[in-house]
């Protein structure tokens, strides 16, 4: 694939926006994702360049993989840390809208953990945010969950409960890296959608009256799409007629149902076990193939999917092998990327550089990486590899670009299509 003038912005734009498609009351509703560095995001910071945002969410992503690791340690060691992530770390936002009458929260979009929270009065020690705090006492429809059996305890995958009083079932939530929200559960209506907006009542949220670590001002909370009860696919299943269903597709330039289907599509299964983990075999350049191990002993669920990190991590038996295959067949000088942050690059002073597809085999299917998924002009004459060396393997949120991706978590089963995503 050569790089043409009209898609030179590709190497170093970030997805900057996105959609996220839910089927409730037998209606399709899209929201959507905004990622930090998008002029929609109250992050925003119009004074850096695109090669700065490219480096900041790399720094980010950095700091995110030391915190998904230690997640994974703290798992494999019985830790009852449940969310593995660093709350206020993620690239995407998606606005939703809770109460009566309807208060906006801008949460920090997970695959990785289940709760919806945000920060509500009174509160006894929050972090300073943008906008309000939101009121339980002007809501309608605010109503605290009791402390009994059927409605409080760990049958709603918490890591822990406990009750003030009987009137009140109070959660304590820990992320990875110290941070922390304890509040008390509630019902309360949500309204989500910026095409055919739609309420649902009585979903579960914490009220966060605590909340500690390192959080950003302009986000109010978390907005939990994992797999287990408390999340915001699990507990818009009944209201849907296609079950637990939800899809994104995260969009390459600024530019919208959750059923993906179609002649391109590949379905893979999903493990969860704490965020989504798909099943990679190998990888291939060309007619090269890295093989992840050895046929038939490939280990289930190999590849977490996320959208919080930037770049892939690959094994680094993987990551050589991908090194090599692509040394035989780009014919440009290596060169070091001049903001440290990845290993693999090549200068591009003449503008034509030729960069393969890289295709990754799934279990159910093949899906071809294009150079906009797998490479990052980094500077103005310097395109890397997007993918590092890491004992972690992750599908990060540049390889996703441009795809719509399904997640069926009645089936478990995810489902990747090549689409246009600024067209939806």
């Amino acid at each position: 694939m050569a790089i043409s003038p009209k898609s030179k912005s590709l190497w170093f734009a970030l997805s900057l926006l996105g959609t996220l498609d839910f089927i409730i009351f037998s209606e399709a509703t899209t929201d959507l994702l905004i990622h930090r560095d998008s002029p929609l995001s109250p992050f925003y910071d119009p004074s850096i360049t695109h090669f700065d945002r490219l480096h900041n969410a790399f720094q980010r992503s950095f700091k995110r993989i030391n915190h998904l690791k230690a997640a994974a340690d703290n798992l494999n060691h019985g830790s009852n840390l449940q969310a593995p992530m660093k709350p206020g770390g993620g690239e995407y936002l998606m606005k939703i809208f809770i109460g009566t009458p309807p208060v906006e929260v801008i949460g920090i979009v997970d695959t990785g953990s289940n709760l919806i929270w945000t920060q509500c009065l009174p509160c006894i020690h929050c972090y300073n945010q943008t906008i309000p705090l939101f009121n339980p006492s002007l809501s309608k429809s605010y109503q605290t969950i009791p402390c009994l059996p059927t409605l409080c305890g760990q049958r709603l995958g918490l890591p822990s409960t406990q009750c003030p009083d009987k009137n009140t079932c109070g959660y304590s939530y820990n992320y990875a890296d110290g941070s922390h929200t304890v509040g008390n559960l509630a019902f309360e209506t949500v309204t989500l959608g910026i095409t055919n907006p739609i309420s649902v009542p009585n979903v579960t949220f914490g009220c966060s009256h605590d909340t500690g670590g390192i959080f950003d001002a302009s986000g109010s909370g978390i907005i939990g799409l994992g797999g287990g009860n408390l999340s915001l696919i699990s507990q818009l299943g009944p209201y849907s007629s296609g079950g637990k269903k939800f899809s994104y597709c995260l969009i390459i330039n600024f530019g919208n149902g959750s059923l993906v289907s179609g002649p391109e599509v590949v379905t893979t299964p999903i493990i969860n076990h704490g965020g989504f983990s798909v099943t990679l075999e190998a990888l291939s350049v060309g007619k090269e193939r890295i093989e992840f191990a050895p046929k038939g002993n490939v280990t289930k669920g190999n590849m977490l999917v996320d959208t919080g990190t930037t770049y892939t991590l690959l094994p680094s038996d993987v990551y050589n092998g991908l090194v090599h295959a692509l040394s035989k067949v780009i014919r440009a000088k290596r060169v070091p990327d001049p903001n440290g942050d990845l290993d693999h690059c090549y200068e591009n002073s003449d503008k034509n550089m030729k960069l393969p597809i890289i295709t990754a085999h799934f279990e159910g299917g093949d899906v071809n990486l294009l150079a906009v998924n797998a490479f990052s002009m980094v500077k103005k004459d310097v395109i890397c590899l997007a993918m590092v060396s890491n004992p972690l393997s992750l599908l990060g949120n540049l390889a996703q670009t441009n795809f719509l991706i399904g997640y069926d978590l009645d089936s478990l089963t995810l489902s990747i299509k090549p689409t246009d995503c600024s067209k939806l």
